[in-house]
């Protein structure tokens, strides 16, 4: 990858934060038990949903998620509804397709080719559990951004990646690790809002990296915190709200709802940068 594969890359994320004034991502998760009042439950249902919340979102939004599984779990009809959702994206708003995948050799290579070649995401979130080989065929797509999954925002996070390792919790090692192997800004972190005091600590390890930041909305995490802490020095970073902004309503006035939401999560991430001086 070239230097100024990496720069264009980090720029248009950078440019679209400075255009929306705050590190909005929103999350298009098309549960097929959580859709709107006389949403059918199928592929159908799913589209007209995901394509509709991203049409009141998009111009508060820097980015948006896609969680993959939404659209998988219907077979080759959800996978065809993943496409077009995509290809709704506006060229300005930055993609992150969010698969959590985890493997090496080939099989990272054909998870790459299908998230980043066939479907042209952003970025993908990855687990770091295998190890390097679990990434670089990722980082071998031009321009491309990868999230490894580092102290993410579920209950249970701490049972595995609080484990101490040498003295700290593995989610530092990952941290250490990342923020050593790609100083450039190609790879951040998945850091979940809902453990600010683990967010600070693992900003301090990783300065440079950006930080995707879940958890803030439904799970209750810090907003503040989040904001504060997402960005790194050599790349932007994200706060993601999912449930928050597509359940607000689920009546008639869904759309509306969800703008409105979108529009003050925004209000309310602006006022904590100028608030905390980021």
């Amino acid at each position: 990858m070239s230097e100024l594969a990496v720069r264009s890359s980090l720029d248009r994320l950078r440019d679209r934060v400075a255009t929306v004034g705050a590190p909005l991502c929103v999350g298009i998760d098309p549960h097929p038990d959580r859709l709107p009042d006389g949403f059918s439950p199928d592929a159908n249902g799913i589209e007209r949903f995901a394509r509709g919340l991203l049409e009141v979102v998009s111009e508060y939004a820097a980015a948006v998620k896609l969680n993959v599984a939404f659209y998988e779990a219907l077979g080759s009809a959800g996978w065809r509804v993943l496409e077009r959702v995509r290809a709704e994206v506006p060229p300005d708003l930055f993609c992150i397709l969010d698969g959590k995948r985890g493997d090496i050799g080939s099989t990272a290579e054909r998870y790459a080719a299908g998230l980043l070649g066939h479907l042209s995401g952003d970025a993908v979130t990855v687990s770091p559990y295998l190890g390097e080989d679990a990434v670089e065929p990722f980082l071998a797509y031009t321009g491309r951004m990868v999230f490894l999954l580092a102290r993410t925002s579920n209950p249970s996070a701490a049972q595995l990646q609080g484990l101490e390792a040498d003295g700290r919790p593995l989610f530092e090692h990952v941290a250490t690790w990342a923020a050593e192997r790609w100083p450039d800004g190609r790879v951040g972190l998945v850091v979940g809002a809902t453990a600010p005091a683990e967010l600070e600590r693992i900003r301090s390890i990783a300065p440079a990296l950006g930080f995707l930041v879940p958890g803030v909305g439904e799970q209750g995490g810090d907003l503040a915190a989040a904001v504060r802490y997402c960005h790194g020095t050599a790349a932007p970073g994200l706060v993601s709200i999912s449930r928050g902004l597509s359940q607000a309503s689920t009546g008639s006035d869904w759309q509306e709802a969800a703008r409105v939401a979108a529009k003050e999560a925004l209000e309310r991430m602006r006022e904590a940068d100028a608030t905390l001086g980021v």
